[in-house]
């Protein structure tokens, strides 16, 4: 028995197929902490989305405007039908019923100036703002003729104008619309969609003769965060926007004029022109008007670098690192005849996912290239003074240092390039892969 153990001893010593299996079973072993901290990442990061929305949520969510509509009540005669089980006859009965037409404008100016502002809570910070907006327009003579609703079936004393806002609790004015020579007190009307209705009192004037645009004009002070966008609902709309934030994101179509847009340390300048040929929907609508969200167009208030998802990016290279690094220390091995127990490959492995555990903790309160530098260096020193001490001499520790240094470099370009990642990457990956076959070229693979 104990022969036979002294021979898988040796073989296990001495071969070179068992070194390999050893360290490839090390390497999947080593998967599981390398998962754990993927999992410790996401967990982070799911914890920073809650804290961002709890802090949005006091201050005011995004915001999103369309109006204002003019909302037009009608008489229309609805026939039904009624069956009679007794005399098994079935009547006809005509009856009178309010519906509601909706006139979009002809003309939309929208000027709005964003002040934004940071707000923390612990290590996590989310960007608020609070706007200052004046919309300035006009509607065309109301006319539903080609609908075929007759003038003296609309009923003149009933009209309204309704605006539709997705955050009514950040608006910090009392709202009031001046629609001609009319100023209209705003209240908040319940509905159950993703936008709220805030709804003026019936107009005063009669406009049953008149041939002429109606003018409106209001101004609404409103706290919101994430982003600030509106729907093109007059057939032009113009939106211009100034701000202190320094990086938006513009969203929607269409996209801000290239030839104003202007985006600088203290801020940016935006503006948008969108026509009725533009967009899919009418002017007028009948019974309701339908969800016009997509069609919504305006800036989203980010903070540009998000330290968990480059963490995560970095974390999706931990195999390639673990694995790489692995290899040279058994390459190593092989050449110098030195031999490395498969605990102090577990050490040099765990040493190795620790990086990623510094990394997000660092990074959370730091910047990500301070972090990176911070944990990089500490793994790279722990493992090269290890080597030093397995590996004996300074050749080989050196080379491991040198190894594992431009292992962590070629990572961070990669984490920083968007468009060209995989290109360089695959380029990365094929040059690591003529060095290890140019280094395992004259190691003798016969002693097994």
């Amino acid at each position: 028995m104990e022969q036979r153990r002294s021979k898988f001893g040796n073989w296990m010593r001495n071969s070179i197929t068992a070194r390999m299996l050893v360290v490839g079973f090390l390497l999947l072993v080593l998967l599981i902490p390398l998962q754990f901290v993927q999992f410790l990442i996401e967990e982070r990061s799911y914890r920073q989305h809650e804290v961002i929305q709890e802090i949005n949520s006091k201050w005011g969510n995004e915001v999103l405007i369309s109006g204002p509509i003019l909302k037009i009540p009608y008489k229309e005669l609805k026939e039904e039908r009624i069956y009679d089980s007794n005399s098994k006859v079935t009547q006809t009965t005509t009856r009178t019923v309010i519906s509601h037409a909706y006139l979009l404008p002809d003309s939309l100016v929208i000027n709005a100036d964003v002040e934004s502002l940071k707000r923390n809570r612990s290590i996590y910070e989310s960007v608020v703002y609070t706007s200052n907006m004046t919309f300035a327009g006009n509607f065309p003579t109301i006319d539903f003729s080609e609908m075929d609703i007759d003038t003296e079936d609309i009923l003149w004393d009933k009209i309204s104008l309704e605006i539709r806002i997705s955050n009514l609790q950040g608006i910090r004015n009392s709202m009031q619309v001046t629609l001609g020579e009319e100023d209209l007190p705003m209240t908040p009307k319940y509905n159950e969609s993703y936008l709220s209705i805030i709804e003026s009192s019936p107009l005063k004037v009669n406009y049953a003769e008149n041939t002429s645009p109606i003018n409106f004009n209001f101004h609404i002070k409103i706290n919101g965060s994430e982003s600030l966008k509106f729907v093109p609902l007059g057939k032009e709309t113009r939106v211009s926007m100034d701000s202190n934030w320094h990086s938006p994101g513009f969203d929607g179509s269409p996209l801000p004029d290239e030839e104003t847009k202007d985006i600088g340390a203290n801020g940016f300048h935006a503006d948008w022109q969108a026509f009725q040929i533009n967009r899919q929907f009418q002017q007028k609508f009948l019974n309701k008007i339908p969800d016009l969200r997509s069609f919504g167009f305006g800036t989203n208030f980010i903070i540009p670098v998000d330290e968990y998802q480059k963490s995560e990016r970095t974390s999706k290279y931990g195999f390639m690192v673990i694995g790489l690094t692995l290899l040279v220390f058994l390459l190593i091995q092989l050449v110098s005849k030195i031999y490395i127990h498969p605990f102090q490959y577990v050490m040099i492995g765990l040493a190795l996912v620790m990086f990623y555990t510094l990394l997000i903790s660092i990074s959370e309160h730091s910047s990500f290239l301070k972090a990176y530098l911070i944990a990089g260096g500490s793994v790279l020193g722990l493992i090269t003074l290890y080597s030093r001490a397995i590996l004996k001499g300074f050749k080989f520790p050196l080379l491991v240092s040198l190894s594992l240094a431009s292992l962590y470099g070629f990572i961070y370009v990669i984490i920083q390039l968007e468009n060209y990642a995989l290109l360089v990457g695959s380029i990365g990956l094929f040059v690591i892969l003529a060095i290890v076959m140019f280094a395992s070229r004259k190691i003798d693979w016969g002693n097994d």
